[in-house]
C-alpha cells in the first residue's frame, strides 16, 4: 500500500513551487512538487486486545491516538 496513515488516511499531495512574481507573469520554471505526509512507524499498545501493533501514523494521527484512545481510534479508522 502506498505511504498514508492508518488513521487519518493522509497521504503525498502535488503542489507548486514558485514565488507570486513568477505566478504573475505565467511561467513555471521550476514545476511541480510531492509533498509527503509526515508518517510514523511506531509500536502502539492496544489494552483491550493484550497486544502491541506497529502501524505507520502521521503526527495528526498520534494526538488522535493520544485523545481518544489507541483501540478507538484504531478500530474507527478500521486499522484493526
Amino acid at each position: 500500500m502506498a505511504r498514508t496513515c492508518d488513521i487519518t488516511g493522509k497521504s503525498t499531495q502535488i503542489g507548486g513551487k514558485y514565488s507570486n512574481r513568477v505566478r504573475a507573469t505565467q511561467f513555471n520554471p521550476t514545476g511541480k512538487v510531492r509533498r509527503k505526509a509526515n508518517l510514523q512507524r511506531r509500536r502502539v499498545y492496544v489494552a483491550e486486545l493484550g497486544k502491541t501493533m506497529i502501524v505507520n501514523v502521521s503526527a495528526k494521527g498520534l494526538k488522535t491516538i493520544r485523545k481518544n484512545g489507541a483501540f478507538a481510534a484504531l478500530s474507527k479508522a478500521k486499522a484493526i
